[in-house]
């Protein structure tokens, strides 16, 4: 007896899921992270958010409606290309700075190129690439709870930039010794940096949602932050080898989880394929352990990411499974 089987048209696999609901995980996973910034660096934190994510939408909407196309801003992309480039700025960015960020994010990197899923480069991580052409505001950090006084409407003086402004850990590291502050601290976020980047327990916490919700895997920031541990624990910048405690605190400290988390996992710009992603973070942990040790800036994840994100779409070319039936003998 011969049975007989339906095949239909692809795609065979179904899911609920869509851009706005992945979006929508993705701004979930950045809460803890956006509260703990609140916490340390004040109210302003929500005010320069809220002015980066509107630029975002205000930017996109605009786009679409010159081009007389359909407004994508209700995918909430450019909600999350907001959200997580205000968390990698200092609290004490200039508004207008923000604005000028989003523009470069939306319009430069994202919309001119097709928009969602066509960009080759991490939108929010391209815009701060660009606005380090003003390297001193965004390398002023303040120090925790120092954040009631800023003012949340205006700008900011430099006098009072100079009044709270602190080192980070990542300053420290450059120059071979060990931060002032303990791992504790710099685990649950009590440190000065940018936004989003200081509490490695929120942004462990908004991974692990992430992963559960199954909207990252996990090979990139495993192999990415594992590149990073295993190069700074045998070769510290302190001198020496096997330093377990200069390890940590090049893990806790600066951008690596976020970029690592957040970033490096974007589905536009980084391979679909297992073995591809697992490259592509060893890759980001090799570029960032080089530029930190070597370059003239404490952090380098977001310059590692965006050399990486070019060679994404090779990683996926050598890394994909062979097609069934192809290369075999007749």
């Amino acid at each position: 007896m011969t049975e007989k089987f339906l095949v239909n048209s692809s795609p065979h696999y179904r899911s609920d899921e869509s851009i706005r609901s992945v979006m929508g995980d993705v701004l979930i996973a950045l809460l803890p992270a956006l509260a703990v910034g609140v916490v340390f660096f004040g109210f302003r934190v929500l005010s320069l958010t809220a002015v980066t994510v509107a630029a975002c939408i205000a930017f996109e909407s605009l786009f679409n409606f010159i081009r007389k196309k359909k407004n994508t801003a209700g995918d909430l992309s450019c909600v999350v290309t907001g959200t997580l480039l205000s968390m990698c700025l200092p609290v004490t960015t200039p508004y207008w700075m923000a604005v000028v960020g989003a523009f470069f994010a939306i319009v430069v990197v994202k919309m001119l190129f097709g928009g969602i899923g066509k960009n080759f480069f991490n939108p929010a991580l391209a815009a701060r690439a660009f606005l380090f052409s003003w390297p001193v505001v965004m390398t002023s950090f303040i120090a925790p709870f120092r954040g009631a006084d800023l003012p949340i409407l205006g700008e900011i003086s430099s006098e009072v930039i100079d009044s709270v402004s602190t080192a980070t850990p990542l300053t420290y590291l450059k120059a071979g010794t060990m931060p002032d502050v303990s791992l504790y601290d710099m685990f649950f976020g009590n440190i000065g940096g940018c936004i989003g980047e200081v509490s490695s327990a929120a942004l462990i916490l908004g991974g692990i949602y992430l992963l559960c919700r199954k909207v990252i895997t996990w090979h990139t920031p495993v192999f990415y932050i594992g590149t990073v541990a295993v190069i700074t624990y045998i070769f510290p910048a302190t001198g020496g080898f096997f330093n377990i405690d200069f390890m940590l605190a090049e893990i806790l400290s600066g951008g690596l989880l976020l970029g690592a988390i957040f970033m490096a996992t974007d589905y536009s710009t980084t391979p679909t394929t297992g073995k591809g992603r697992a490259i592509f973070g060893i890759g980001c942990g090799l570029l960032t352990v080089f530029l930190r040790y070597f370059g003239g800036y404490p952090e380098g994840v977001s310059y590692a990411i965006l050399i990486m994100n070019i060679f994404a779409f090779s990683l996926d070319k050598i890394t994909r499974p062979k097609r069934y039936g192809a290369g075999g003998e007749i």
